[in-house]
């Protein structure tokens, strides 16, 4: 065909129109305009489309990159993947079988693999896509690995691990089904070895894992996320023997779990058509990375979401109330153990442990632990335990068993006093929490018992049952190992809520412990003096009340020596400082002097979800100060 010339004359000479012929004449001229217009042109858009076009991806758009559609454009075959997609991958495979060293059409073909199997759930077609996406990420010896700029490397990380997810979800789909077993491919079949032996996690075993990555979480303020590689997963566990360490795992944790498929050599087998692979399971506050050759690579974690599914489905949240009201609650469940942590204990990195509230649980503590836990700085220093407790009992009754508790861990944990962390233990309390945290780290059993009894323990007329009860109650003694505490809105001089009327009547539902029931029936039928010393303050809410003997000794009383102490005091409102309060306890309950800091944060009682004060506990916990 000649080539069309076009020319524009700088005076054009009028237009002549012939009768009859002027329309002719004008689509002639059009056709010559339409030949003389360029084939490719620009348009100036919004920044942030040409952004999102450039970096979809099949996993964001549910459509290919554009790395995927140029290796297809280059292989002349688009418009054929949605005609003829399994044709289309095998002519890409067999481009990739012939020269194992091309990564372009590895990453074409993990994407395009994948598409392929969302579009139509066929499992081998992941199982395909978490292969290819493994061989392009793990070149040969040798070879370059992609330039760190390089966008494709984090999609093909994402791709491997939504692939692997799904290639191994249960027939359900609800759940992932680690096993080993020859599976087949497109091109063959994957010969997958797996040790059932790593489904036991110390003294327990591991079961039913849910995909967590697929799960919206809600509730928790930040949603941490620590990127690498492999299947994150939450995992059950199952008891295989007692624990008798005094440190409980809670019957419904969900343990935070990565899975990684292995495939030595992926290049080379994936000519063969027969490739062999090892599936791992790594519970991942054991184990954070992997070596592959000689890479050291990250596990995917998502610790924040293995937390929210724990805590979403967990029972505890009703038994808030119920703790308050029934004093025998946690034995009637089967929890003697008070002392919980959600991994097993940890030489070398110190305790710290949050004490809840009055109608509370330690679940309260979940946003703050989230912060805590998934900074790198705190994570590789300290652990975290739990007390839980019927909030409903004598404070003086709580803390013996939180005292107990803590006293019992240390000497089964570490018998022979090899660990230092052990032994500078920090203790943080919330609200009445507080009371039982200060409790630990004070001299006041003569102060104590002059307060509370009306005569020394060997005069009273009681049975030694009950006699050993008050003993161990009113010893208030330094726990030896506690070194720094941080008290959080903290009612050292009683709660005004607490000292109101319907407090004292809700008070009155509450039903003691056992033991403390047996006490009363001593104190009523053989000591007068007594029951009237004790006559209405047998409940947490009589301990908390402005003026009650057991805050009038434990304010003022003076942290032991080499103990750090700090508060942070919540107020609702902008007026004078000594004047406000926080809905439950004021501003002037909560200070006390001699703390080594003390921050007033604007929030509501539930200040330990607040993030300001979340962030001064994390630098108390930075602070070499914090822990004389």
């Amino acid at each position: 065909m000649s080539p069309i010339y076009c020319s524009v004359s700088s005076r054009p000479a009028p237009a002549r129109i012939r009768p009859g012929r002027g329309w002719l004449g004008l689509i002639f001229l059009s056709l010559i305009i339409g030949a003389c217009a360029t084939p490719i042109s620009v348009t100036r858009v919004d920044p942030r489309d040409v952004h999102r076009e450039l970096t979809r991806n099949v996993l964001s758009a549910g459509e290919p990159s554009t790395f995927s559609e140029i290796v297809i454009n280059r292989a002349d075959l688009h418009g054929k993947f949605d005609k003829d997609p399994e044709g289309t991958l095998r002519t890409l495979h067999s481009e990739i079988a012939a020269d194992g060293r091309i990564s372009d059409q590895l990453f074409a073909l993990a994407e395009l693999s994948f598409l392929y199997a969302e579009r139509n759930h066929k499992r081998p077609y992941y199982l395909a896509a978490a292969v290819y996406a493994y061989a392009f990420l793990f070149p040969p010896l040798g070879e370059a690995s992609l330039p760190p700029y390089d966008p494709r490397f984090r999609d093909a990380c994402d791709l491997y691990n939504r692939a692997l997810t799904a290639a191994f979800h249960s027939q359900g789909g609800t759940e992932v089904e680690p096993r080993a077993g020859v599976f087949p491919l497109p091109f063959g079949e994957l010969d997958v070895a797996f040790d059932p032996a790593q489904l036991t996690w110390v003294n327990w075993q591991l079961a039913q894992f849910v995909p967590v990555a697929e799960l919206d979480v809600k509730g928790l303020r930040n949603r941490y996320r620590r990127p690498g590689l492999g299947a994150p997963l939450a995992a059950s566990i199952v008891p295989r023997i007692a624990d008798q360490s005094g440190l409980q795992i809670p019957p419904d944790l969900k343990v935070p779990v990565t899975a990684f498929l292995r495939i030595e050599n992926a290049r080379r087998q994936l000519a063969t058509g027969r490739l062999e692979a090892r599936l791992e399971l790594f519970v991942t506050s054991d184990v954070d990375t992997v070596q592959v050759g000689a890479r050291r690579v990250p596990l995917e974690v998502e610790s924040t979401a293995a937390l929210a599914y724990m805590l979403g489905e967990s029972q505890a949240w009703d038994l808030e109330l119920s703790g308050f009201l029934f004093g025998d609650l946690l034995r009637e469940r089967n929890l003697e153990a008070q002392l919980f942590a959600l991994e097993p204990y940890r030489p070398g990195r110190i305790p710290v442990v949050f004490v809840h509230g009055t109608a509370s649980s330690p679940m309260r503590w979940a946003e703050m632990f989230n912060e805590l836990q998934n900074d790198p700085r705190i994570r590789q220093r300290y652990q975290f335990w739990f007390f839980t407790y019927e909030t409903g009992n004598p404070i003086l009754y709580s803390a013996m068993r939180l005292r107990e508790s803590l006293e019992r861990a240390v000497a089964t944990l570490d018998p022979e006093g090899k660990d230092p962390a052990l032994r500078q233990m920090v203790l943080i309390g919330h609200s009445q929490g507080g009371l039982l945290t200060k409790l630990m780290v004070v001299d006041l059993e003569a102060q104590i018992r002059a307060a509370v009894l009306p005569a020394p323990l060997e005069e009273l007329h009681v049975s030694e049952e009950s006699r050993e009860t008050l003993r161990r109650a009113s010893a208030v003694h330094p726990l030896p190992f506690a070194r720094t505490v941080i008290f959080l809105a903290t009612p050292h001089r009683g709660s005004y809520v607490a000292g109101n009327w319907v407090a004292h009547q809700l008070a009155r539902l509450v039903r003691l412990p056992g033991t403390l029931l047996q006490l009363t029936a001593d104190i009523l039928t053989q000591d007068p003096r007594l029951a009237l010393a004790v006559e209405g303050r047998m409940t947490s809410v009589s301990g908390m009340t402005p003026g009650s003997p057991l805050v009038t000794v434990l304010a003022p009383a003076p942290l032991a020596p080499g103990v750090a102490g700090h508060s942070i005091i919540a107020v609702r409102g902008d007026g004078p400082i000594d004047q406000e309060t926080d809905g439950v306890v004021a501003f002037s309950s909560a200070h006390l002097d001699g703390m080594a800091s003390e921050l007033v944060v604007h929030s509501d009682h539930s200040v330990q979800q607040d993030p300001v004060a979340i962030e001064e506990v994390r630098q108390i916990l930075l602070e070499p100060a914090g822990h004389p």
